[in-house]
């Protein structure tokens, strides 16, 4: 089993979400947060003042899923979160060693 965790554009979550639905995987779970990469921020104008917006908001989504699900998965993620401008965002897989699901105590793939 593998964990993905992709952070996005705001307005792409629902491509994002449609994307992955497509596949067939029932579960997401997402998160807004902020943050900045290379572009380390921007600066905009309010009220005649300028000002610099230091940390921009994302989405963070996280699945967990089959090995046979993450290639499919993260190509979906990468083609509906995509604009080709800098900010599109990044993601992450990494390893799970276990899974319980706490209401019937059902482990590994079968807890998903």
């Amino acid at each position: 089993m593998k964990k993905i965790e992709a952070l996005i554009k705001p307005f792409k979550l629902d491509d994002v979400k449609e994307k992955l639905t497509e596949l067939g995987i029932k579960g997401i779970t997402i998160s807004e947060v902020k943050g900045f990469g290379r572009q380390k921020g921007h600066t905009e104008l309010y009220r005649g003042a300028e000002y610099v917006i230091d940390f921009i908001p994302k989405i963070k989504i996280e699945l967990v899923l089959p090995d046979e699900l993450v290639e499919d998965a993260v190509k979906a993620i990468m083609e509906a979160a995509k604009t080709g401008r800098i900010g599109d965002g990044k993601i992450f897989v990494l390893p799970v060693e276990e899974v319980i699901r706490i209401r019937t105590g059902e482990v590994g793939e079968n807890a998903l």
